[in-house]
């Protein structure tokens, strides 16, 4: 049998996080959730009560504690990547940043990217940007996530990978009412914002990103990789698989040439290339095999 591995989980207590834990508990792994005390861990997790953002809580809550591996979850900006190596160091055999696509947000490439798109150990950290206003950080949330991976490629105290997250769909705790914008926008006719020129995206199912990060954990690669499922969906795809769901209604799209659009439309092309982790031995599903579900799980029985 597998020796038990001693596992961290700084955050990860809603939707694919707390998969990713009940996965880790499963496979018989002793399991630690840090998190700031709003919500306790499934039962059999150790649970730990820090802010993240202060070294001297995080250093404190951990005391003597080591970990064959780390999965950070809520690594959002350079301080608090500065703050997770400096107080990780001697800590763990292994680090996992749950990273983002949005990383490649600046990209515009016709063939989806690659991991060397976006090199972490070039891009500049600047650590006097105002990464503690919620607003600033909401609008500046993918070169929060490139100058946290920068922090650790300049500096790798400890093996780390960086797992870039395609846009994750599926689930009945989905949180981030996307789906259910567009479902009330089709249901009632009002028209749908999208770029003018609006390009495809990758995405990934709730459950198949929890398998990828539990895989991660076991694995000996380093550095960036990118984690979604195989294929990209348009917008119209997305929407004629809500508009099937739905008693009624159907889809209608206003282009815009400036302002603001609807989630998942894009104005640049920066679908990923998952070869890399297909090639370290992940095997991913395709997007379009499971769309309709994540619809009927997000949605659930439409009672129009």
């Amino acid at each position: 049998m597998r020796q038990a591995r001693e596992v961290l989980v700084i955050g990860g207590n809603r939707y694919f996080g707390k998969r990713l834990i009940a996965r880790l508990l499963a496979a018989g792994d002793r399991v630690t959730v840090l998190n700031r005390g709003s919500s306790a861990p499934p039962p059999g997790a150790v649970h730990l009560v820090a802010d993240r953002n202060d070294e001297k809580s995080l250093t404190a809550a951990l005391g003597s504690r080591t970990f064959d591996a780390v999965v950070d979850q809520v690594c959002y900006t350079p301080r608090q990547a500065e703050i997770a190596r400096r107080v990780l160091t001697g800590r763990t055999r292994r680090y996992v940043l749950t990273s983002t696509v949005e990383v490649y947000e600046h990209e515009d490439s016709i063939a989806p990217v690659r991991e060397p798109d976006v090199d972490a150990p070039s891009v500049a950290v600047d650590l006097e940007l105002p990464w503690d206003d919620p607003e600033f950080l909401d609008t500046h949330y993918g070169e929060g996530k490139r100058q946290a991976e920068a922090v650790f490629a300049a500096d790798p105290a400890f093996p780390y990978a960086a797992v870039r997250v395609a846009h994750v769909l599926g689930g009945d705790d989905d949180f981030t009412g996307r789906m259910a914008h567009y479902a009330s926008r089709i249901r009632s006719g009002a028209p749908i914002a999208v770029p003018v020129a609006n390009h495809p995206a990758t995405y990934i199912h709730v459950e198949e990103i929890a398998d990828f990060l539990f895989w991660a954990v076991g694995q000996d690669f380093t550095g960036p990789v990118n984690a979604a499922s195989h294929g990209l969906l348009t917008t119209e795809e997305l929407c004629d698989a809500i508009a099937a769901h739905l008693a009624h209604g159907e889809a209608v799209f206003r282009r815009v040439e400036a302002g603001e659009v609807s989630p998942f439309s894009f104005t640049r092309a920066y679908g990923m290339d998952n070869s890399r982790a297909t090639r370290l031995g992940f095997r991913f599903t395709h997007a379009r095999q499971w769309l309709a579900e994540a619809v009927a799980e997000t949605l659930g029985k439409d009672d129009d």
